[in-house]
């Protein structure tokens, strides 16, 4: 069945002028004037095909026509505030959905997630594994309604996005050296065909480093707190590379409250 097309803004003005009956209170209320409201009421007549107000020597008066409809118009109304109230309720929730390369989701982001949490203990995430492997690949945020995703390359793509800061590329080993052979992984500066190790990611890479398997040239962002804590050492100095990890979401996701504190406390 074919709907009716809704003359909303005529049913919203005949819904404040019969309140007030009054077409200058009316025109208060919604910040027009007296005369905008009275072409409004004119064409919504005009549409429906009914009279829907009466002029007489006591004011403004209410037809049979007009009448009938209110209680139903009314109701109307405040189920399409309930239904607005029901699409920003995902705004507000305390849940976020987001998708990272899995070794930057272990070694980077959910230390900083805990830490996130701790000051609001009503916030849930969920965490979702990206291809990290393949800087170009598209993001699908409709299939996980995600709320925010990390990827590696030079730039947001497609989406808005903010740079997550690092120094760019740093070779890692073993503390007091280990094998000097190569560690690769996908998307890695070496050339994979000449590496004696291969491994599926840049946090595997640095795991390899560590044990004293080789030595590993990965983003510093995921190797700073192995670093830190002398698990593994830096073979010279980090230098920038021009890729890089990268917070992105469609404009619609970006734009909302909890996507927006996350971006903040996250490049904070």
């Amino acid at each position: 069945m074919k709907r009716t097309h809704l003359p909303l803004n005529g049913l919203r003005v005949l819904d404040a002028a019969a309140r007030h009956l009054s077409f200058t209170r009316a025109a208060d209320e919604l910040a027009v004037t007296p005369a905008a409201v009275g072409q409004q009421i004119r064409a919504l007549e005009d549409t429906l095909g009914v009279v829907l107000f009466r002029r007489t020597t006591k004011g403004l008066e209410l037809t049979p026509e007009g009448e009938g409809g209110l209680a139903a118009l009314r109701h109307g109304f405040l189920q399409f505030e309930e239904a607005v109230r029901a699409m920003q309720a995902g705004q507000t929730s305390k849940s976020l959905t987001i998708a990272a390369p899995r070794d930057l989701t272990e070694k980077w982001l959910m230390p900083r997630l805990a830490d996130i949490a701790r000051d609001d203990p009503e916030l849930r995430f969920v965490l979702i594994s990206a291809d990290a492997s393949n800087a170009s690949a598209a993001i699908d945020f409709t299939e996980a309604n995600l709320d925010l995703a990390i990827r590696w390359g030079d730039g947001p793509g497609e989406h808005e996005g903010e740079a997550i800061q690092s120094a760019g590329m740093v070779t890692v080993e073993r503390p007091g050296g280990g094998a000097e052979t190569r560690i690769a992984w996908p998307g890695c500066v070496d050339d994979e065909s000449a590496s004696q190790v291969r491994v599926g990611d840049a946090g595997l890479a640095i795991d390899a480093a560590a044990q004293g398997l080789g030595r590993a040239t990965v983003p510093e962002l995921l190797a700073a707190a192995d670093l830190a804590s002398g698990r593994i050492v830096a073979v010279g100095e980090a230098k920038a590379y021009r890729l890089g990890y990268w917070l992105v979401a469609p404009l619609p996701q970006w734009r909302q409250k909890k996507v927006k504190t996350l971006v903040a406390a996250l490049t904070g």
